[in-house]
C-alpha cells in the first residue's frame, strides 16, 4: 500500500514539473515574441541607426535614435572613421565610405548630431566625441551618409525604405546640354531646366547631392557670376518627380558647362532618392568671396612644440587634440601631466575676390565658448591632415573661427572688420586674416605617429558653408618630413580641398 501510494505522488510530480516546464516554455516564447515585435519596429532603443533613401542596403543617408525621436546626423567632420563605426554597428565588417551633401536625399529630421569625431574603434556612433544632442548649424541638404562595404559571406538584415537596386554608376553626357533658369524672382535664380541635343522638352534636375559645387557651374555656363545658395527645393516649381531628366550630378567645381560634370541617372525613367519635390535651383550673384591660402607662410612657420595637457585643457573642449589624449583623461588621474606633441604653424589667407567674406551665420547665433571667453562665428574654418603614402589620414586637427578680421592690409585698403568688444567678423578685399602659430588650435597633434616623410594639407573654408568664385585656391599641400628633432615643410603647392 505504501508503495502504490510513493507511486501516485511521484506521478503527480512528474505531471507538474511537466505542465510547470510547458508554461514555462510559452512564457519564453511569448517573451520571444515581444523582442522579436520590438526589434522589428525600427529597434527603437538608444542610440539605435537606420540608413534611409539608398538604393540597397548597405547605403544610405544615417538616422539616429534618441530621446524616443529619429533625426540625422550633419557631414560636418564627416569622413571615414565615423563611416567604420557607422558600418560595424550596422553589422558590415568590413567599414564603408562617407558620404557627403545629401547625397541619397535632404534630411528628413531634426540634426541630432555635428562635428563628430572619432578613432574609428567605438562600437556605437553615439560613443564619438560631437557637439552635443540637437547643437548643429547645419541646413537640410547636409546629411550625413554611408557606403558599407559588403562581405560575400555575411547577412546583414538593415531597415531600408527602398528595394534593392544596382549599384550606382557614374556617366557623362554624349549629347550637348542647354539648361535655363525658371521660376526665379529675379532672372539670376530659379530651378535648373535641362534639354539634349538642342530639341526637344526640358526636363528638371534631381537634387541628390546637389552643392554649391554643381550650383556655381551652372552660373558660369549661363554667365551669371557666382552661386550664392544651392537649393533642393520645389519653391521655384517643379514636375511633382514626373519630369527629372538628370540625378546623382557630380562637379568638381572647375568645369565651365554642366555636360562636363558626371550623372548617374538620364532621361524620364530617373528617380530621386528624395521626396518628389527633390528638384535642384541656384541663385546667381556677380560679387563673391575668393580666399587664397599662402604655402609660403606655412612653410617658414611650420615646427614642434611638446606641451602638457594642463596647458591644453581649453583646446580639449574645442576637439583640438588627438583621440588618444582623451582616452588618457579617462583612464589616468594624472593625465593632465602627459604631455603631447604639436605641429604648429600659422595660417596666413587672403580674400583675392570681388566681394568680403563673411560668416555664413548670423551674429545673433554666433556661439560664445566659456573657456576661450570668445564667439565662434564658424564651427569649423580650417581643418588640417596629415597623410601617410597610403593616402590614410594620419592626425588631424580642425579650427574654428573665433576671430575672422583684416590683420594685414593692401597699402590702399583700410581694414573694416575686428573682433575686439564682439565686433563684426570678416575678411575685406584686398585683407589677410592670419591665424598665428601660437593660438590655440593652430596645430595638429601628432604624438602618435611615427617618424617619417607625410603628405601635409591645410584647407580653409573646406565644407563650403561660405560661397566662393572658386574653391581652387582652398587649401596647400605640402611634403612634410618628421623626425625625433623636428619638422620641416617644404614644396607647398595651392589647389582645392
Amino acid at each position: 500500500m505504501k508503495l502504490i501510494v510513493n507511486f501516485y505522488i511521484f506521478v503527480i510530480l512528474i505531471t507538474y514539473t511537466m505542465c510547470n516546464q510547458q508554461h514555462t516554455s510559452d512564457a519564453r516564447t511569448q517573451r520571444q515574441q515581444l523582442v522579436r515585435k520590438h526589434f522589428k519596429h525600427l529597434k527603437k532603443e538608444e542610440g539605435a541607426i537606420r540608413l534611409v533613401g539608398g538604393q540597397s542596403d548597405n547605403e544610405g543617408n544615417i538616422e539616429i535614435f534618441h530621446n524616443g525621436r529619429w533625426g540625422n546626423i550633419c557631414d560636418d567632420e564627416w569622413d571615414k572613421y565615423e563611416a567604420e563605426v557607422v558600418c560595424r554597428q550596422l553589422g558590415f565588417k568590413k567599414g564603408g565610405k562617407a558620404t557627403h551633401s545629401g547625397v541619397f536625399g535632404n534630411a528628413r529630421r531634426k540634426f541630432w548630431m555635428d562635428n563628430l569625431y572619432c578613432n574609428g574603434n567605438e562600437k556605437e556612433i553615439s560613443d564619438c566625441r560631437f557637439d552635443g544632442w540637437g547643437s548643429s548649424d547645419c541646413d537640410h541638404s547636409e546629411a550625413a551618409g554611408v557606403i558599407c562595404n559588403i562581405d560575400k559571406n555575411e547577412t546583414v538584415i538593415v531597415e531600408k525604405i527602398v528595394p534593392k537596386k544596382p549599384p550606382k554608376i557614374m556617366y557623362r553626357s554624349k549629347e550637348p546640354m542647354e539648361i535655363r533658369l525658371v521660376g526665379g524672382r529675379v532672372p539670376e535664380e530659379g530651378r535648373i531646366e535641362v534639354r539634349f541635343g538642342g530639341n526637344g522638352p526640358f526636363g528638371d534636375i534631381c537634387a541628390d547631392g546637389w552643392s554649391i559645387i554643381e550650383a556655381n557651374v551652372i552660373c558660369k555656363e549661363l554667365n551669371l557670376g557666382y552661386a550664392n545658395l544651392a537649393f533642393q527645393t520645389d519653391f521655384f516649381g517643379g514636375s511633382n518627380g514626373t519630369n527629372v531628366v538628370l540625378s546623382g550630378t557630380e562637379c568638381l567645381g572647375n568645369e565651365t558647362e554642366l555636360s562636363q560634370c558626371k550623372f548617374d541617372g538620364f532621361g524620364r525613367q530617373t528617380k530621386c532618392h528624395g521626396n518628389k519635390n527633390h528638384v535642384a535651383g541656384v541663385s546667381c550673384i556677380k560679387t563673391m568671396p575668393d580666399l587664397v591660402i599662402d604655402g609660403t607662410e606655412l612653410e617658414v612657420t611650420t615646427h614642434l612644440e611638446d606641451r602638457p595637457l594642463y596647458f591644453l585643457t581649453c583646446a580639449m573642449e574645442e576637439n583640438c587634440v588627438a583621440s588618444q589624449a582623451y582616452e588618457i583623461q579617462k583612464e589616468n588621474p594624472n593625465w593632465h601631466m602627459e604631455t603631447r606633441r604639436l605641429l604648429k604653424f600659422t595660417a596666413k589667407v587672403l580674400n583675392n575676390g570681388t566681394d568680403d567674406f563673411r560668416p555664413h551665420i548670423p551674429k545673433n547665433l554666433w556661439e560664445f565658448h566659456l573657456c576661450h571667453m570668445h564667439y565662434h562665428s564658424m564651427e569649423v574654418f580650417a581643418t588640417f591632415d596629415i597623410i601617410n603614402e597610403q593616402g590614410e589620414k594620419v592626425a588631424e586637427g580642425h579650427k574654428a573661427s573665433f576671430c575672422l578680421e583684416d590683420n594685414l592690409c593692401k597699402d590702399d585698403i583700410q581694414p573694416r572688420y575686428a573682433c575686439a568688444n564682439y565686433g563684426d567678423q570678416g575678411i575685406s578685399v584686398g585683407c589677410y586674416d592670419i591665424y598665428k602659430y601660437n593660438i590655440d588650435c593652430q596645430w595638429i597633434d601628432i604624438t602618435e605617429i611615427e617618424f617619417g616623410e607625410y603628405t601635409f594639407k591645410v584647407s580653409i573654408n573646406p565644407e563650403h558653408k561660405v560661397p566662393e568664385m572658386t574653391y581652387e585656391n582652398n587649401a596647400a599641400t605640402c611634403n612634410l618630413l618628421y623626425t625625433q628633432q623636428f619638422a620641416k615643410v617644404y614644396g607647398c603647392k595651392v589647389g582645392r580641398p
